[in-house]
């Protein structure tokens, strides 16, 4: 039986957390392999932010426990010895459910690197049966390639998605958008989709929803958007705008929608970066914002702004969001919050 059969159903991912799921950078299978010490850096920067408010499991290569060890120390830090080729957690790593008696169960997805971008993908894929058993965490296999990075919940039956990821050919060229849908809700324990069109310009994960929206409470939404209608993400954001002004949610409610202002272009090595304030990661307490500096430095303290009177009682703990995003994604996308047990 599926996850929503018996009960369980997906956390909001601002609900306490029993720790935050990290995995190292593998320097073999990154796009840019020669920055592997700042990519690093910027890893390391983050999980000693997140270990502020929560313990942190970082799977790391056994080959590598000891270097990783010095560079992180052991404060709410705890390493697991774990063989991964990518460092994208969230989109490889399972995703948790809790039933009504507090107990927790993981979706293992199928995974297959963003539509067989990266190859291989092998060691990506068994990760998750392997962290379920070492925290002795019940297992649902979906029969469904899908990664973390690409829904958003409520917690009170509502899902965010967009059609260009989760209807990709790319991924489950064999299913309808009505049966991907049903296999998401039933996985996922929601009731409802809310579909938005596309993701921002230039993401290689074929438009995650982790990069331009995600639930700030239910029937509460943040949207990144863009006021330059040179910009590719203008039409983007503008489109995804429409639709969520126009969209109810599982319980019939008219969202509130709250915008913030995307950073300035920006460009690495003639492609362009998915800057993104949403890829932040919710906390016990608070939230690790990613910031670019520079040019992007007005609408950095914008980003620090709006979330503050969002989140009023969370501490926006900002982090260097240049280490890491020329390898594609950010914060959120190298998290994978395990909710607190009842």
């Amino acid at each position: 039986m599926n996850p929503s059969a018996l009960n369980y159903r997906m956390p909001p991912e601002w609900a306490e957390h029993e720790r935050t799921l990290i995995s190292w950078p593998v320097q073999e299978s990154m796009t840019f392999p020669e920055d592997y010490e700042t990519v690093c850096n910027g890893y390391a920067e983050v999980i000693k932010a997140i270990a502020e408010f929560e313990p942190v499991t970082v799977l790391v290569d056994p080959q590598e426990v000891k270097k990783v060890s010095l560079m992180l120390g052991e404060d709410n830090i705890e390493l697991l010895p774990l063989e991964h080729s990518d460092a994208w957690l969230r989109d490889n790593g399972p995703t948790f459910v809790k039933n009504e008696s507090g107990e927790l169960a993981g979706v293992n997805w199928k995974f297959n690197a963003w539509g067989e971008k990266y190859a291989p993908w092998d060691l990506d894929n068994a990760v998750p049966t392997a962290l379920l058993k070492h925290y002795g965490v019940k297992q649902f296999d979906a029969p469904l390639i899908l990664e973390g990075g690409s829904i958003h919940v409520d917690g009170d039956g509502t899902l965010l998605s967009t059609e260009e990821c989760l209807l990709n050919r790319n991924r489950n060229a064999d299913l309808s958008r009505e049966q991907i849908e049903e296999l998401v809700q039933a996985y996922t324990g929601t009731e409802k989709v809310i579909w938005l069109k596309r993701g921002l310009d230039g993401d290689e994960t074929d438009g995650h929803i982790d990069n331009i929206a995600c639930f700030a409470a239910p029937g509460k939404v943040i949207l990144q958007v863009c006021e330059d209608p040179k910009d590719e993400n203008y039409a983007i954001t503008q489109e995804n705008l429409q639709i969520l002004e126009q969209a109810r949610d599982a319980r019939g409610r008219a969202l509130e929608i709250v915008k913030l202002l995307q950073p300035p272009k920006a460009f690495y090595k003639e492609s362009r970066l998915t800057l993104s304030y949403l890829n932040f990661y919710f906390v016990n307490g608070g939230i690790i914002l990613p910031v670019f500096g520079g040019a992007a430095a007005e609408t950095d303290r914008l980003a620090v702004e709006t979330l503050q009177a969002v989140f009023p009682d969370r501490r926006i703990r900002t982090i260097d969001g240049m280490a890491i995003i020329g390898e594609g994604g950010n914060v959120h996308c190298i998290t994978q919050q395990m909710p607190a047990r009842s």
